[in-house]
């Protein structure tokens, strides 16, 4: 089997059969928009609670700014091709119409909304494809029920995005997908009354009530394994309950535990994102994240709060075990390390993962040490390629493979599995994890690693056994982190990090030499920082890392 046609194979025998007919099915039946009058719109039972506000993306009347990459919409129109695609779905999706301060906005929002039902006919162009069909339902709704009255033309419109998305559910992607235009079917449904709004309402109800109890893993981690996905899904979540408090009485007798089913999962979904995100309040960066695109844990746990729900007391423990997921924290005195011992994802559905299995993240004194490098980019080019690659993340790299075949912008063919994982909390924090993603190179190379954290110290051992050629250890630092000096002899080399407010760390190996590569850091979409990325080589004998620090900062 060639390269080529083993890697699709690799890729294509993990999906479900409906992701296969789904896709053809959706390439070839295209409905015909459906252009009747709205339905009434549903009388409320009480206000809609505040949701999390994002930052304003309008600069103009006709200006924005998405993934840092500001834009004119008067010179370039809603669907220009020289955008990449995640900006044009951003530019469809309305998120201003409840950001920070959007009062103030009012005039552009009124007029940006009739431009976009003058300007996108309905069911062409990228505004109407159904992720973005199912955001803007979403903002829509949420804006409409601020105000007594909407404009007709509006409501007229909303309804014809309601009929559309549901003929076009991305039954062929699933995942966080579907569960988007589920919600949106759910917030149409509930905005509008009559039998065809019941129908929207309760086809997204069938969906979330198969989906939340796949989707969300019994830890509360979101299947896809990554952070800045479930803070979406748990926003998402708590934007049902909210909803449905609005219009109690609409809910189906059938469906009404849902409301109660998904509101036990808040606080096992917060203590998870707790888990995973650093003490700087942000996401940690494992498979697809970033920051500026979900709320924080801080945010949510805010929102959770203004809708009755009370937050766990911090657990204390120094091991936080998301075992379910596949993620372990430590925490020690100032350090707190993530540790990445997880499938990259569900087996029908790792659009979204890296090839960075027994990676880590470390912060000391409040300050991110060792960083993943994140994503600055969706799409299908080198850069996507590359920040989804082995060399991106703090763990090893064998023979200049990537651990698991990440290919194309969301394609994954053969990838890792990790296995025998040990988990120890006695005098020391103990962690050590195996994982199968280089079992397919000829040399059937099997990487372990180990980490062992106690007052100030981290040691991580890295043990390779099968035969390969080259190996490497990368340690990427944050762009803060100063390297001030370098030491060694025949056998041990040492550097000497310095944090932003003078505390230092000091790293040592029994690795010849530790490289000093240039590197880059990408903390939110359009954005690419400098660092370092420390290299040592793995020459047949295990390699021990020792990081120590003053635990008196």
């Amino acid at each position: 089997m060639s390269g080529d046609s083993g890697r699709l194979w690799h890729t294509v025998r993990h999906l479900r059969p409906v992701q296969v007919y789904g896709r053809v099915w959706f390439r070839l039946f295209r409905p015909r928009p459906d252009l009747r009058p709205a339905p009434p719109r549903r009388p409320v039972h009480r206000s809609l609670t505040p949701t999390p506000e994002y930052p304003a993306s309008m600069t103009g009347p006709q200006q924005f700014r998405f993934l840092n990459e500001p834009g004119d919409l008067g010179a370039e129109g809603w669907d220009n091709p020289g955008r990449e695609k995640l900006w044009r779905y951003n530019l469809h999706y309305f998120d201003d119409l409840n950001a920070r301060a959007s009062h103030q906005r009012s005039s552009w929002h009124t007029a940006l909304l009739a431009d976009w039902i003058r300007e996108n006919p309905p069911g062409q162009g990228t505004g109407w494809e159904p992720y973005p069909t199912s955001r803007r339902i979403v903002n829509w709704v949420k804006w409409a029920l601020q105000r007594e009255g909407v404009d007709t033309g509006l409501r007229d419109s909303l309804a014809i995005q309601a009929r559309w998305l549901s003929r076009r559910l991305e039954t062929h992607i699933l995942g966080n997908h579907l569960f988007t235009n589920a919600k949106a079917l759910i917030f149409a449904g509930l905005f509008f009354e009559d039998e065809e709004a019941e129908e929207w309402l309760k086809r997204g109800l069938e969906i979330l009530g198969r989906e939340v109890p796949e989707q969300i893993l019994p830890d509360g981690g979101h299947f896809e394994r990554s952070p800045m996905y479930h803070a979406l899904a748990l926003e998402d979540l708590l934007d049902l309950i909210n909803l449905m408090r609005v219009y109690p009485d609409a809910i189906p007798e059938r469906y009404r535990h849902f409301v109660e089913e998904w509101g036990g999962l808040v606080a096992p979904m917060l203590t998870w994102l707790d888990a995973m995100s650093h003490p700087d309040g942000d996401l940690a960066f494992f498979n697809d994240a970033a920051m500026g695109i979900a709320q924080t844990h801080a945010s949510l746990d805010n929102y959770a709060s203004r809708l009755g729900f009370t937050p766990l007391p911090a657990s204390g423990n120094r091991i936080t075990n998301l075992a379910p997921s596949g993620y372990v924290r430590l925490t020690r005195g100032s350090a707190v390390a993530m540790l990445d011992v997880a499938p990259v994802g569900p087996d029908y559905l790792p659009g979204h993962a890296h090839a960075d299995t027994l990676s880590f993240e470390l912060s000391l004194f409040g300050q991110r040490v060792f960083v993943n490098s994140g994503i600055s980019c969706y799409g299908t080019g080198e850069q996507r390629l590359r920040e989804r690659g082995t060399p991106a993340h703090n763990t090893v790299v064998v023979d200049n493979t990537n651990s698991s075949e990440v290919w194309l912008g969301f394609r994954v063919a053969r990838r890792a599995r990790p296995v025998g994982l040990v988990v120890e909390d006695g005098d020391s924090c103990v962690v050590q994890c195996s994982h199968d993603g280089y079992d397919r190179l000829p040399g059937r190379v099997r990487h372990t690693r180990r980490w062992v954290l106690e007052d100030g110290t981290l040691v991580i051992t890295d043990e390779l056994t099968g035969r390969y050629r080259a190996a490497q250890a990368r340690f990427h630092l944050h762009p803060s982190i100063r390297v001030e000096a370098t030491d060694g002899d025949q056998t041990t080399a040492t550097v000497a990090l310095v944090l932003p407010a003078g505390q230092k760390l000091r790293l040592s190996t029994n690795s010849r030499m530790i490289g000093q590569t240039p590197s880059t850091w990408h903390p939110e979409f359009g954005v690419s920082e400098p660092n370092l990325c420390l290299v040592m080589e793995l020459a047949g004998a295990p390699l021990q890392t020792c990081l120590t620090w003053n635990t008196i900062p």
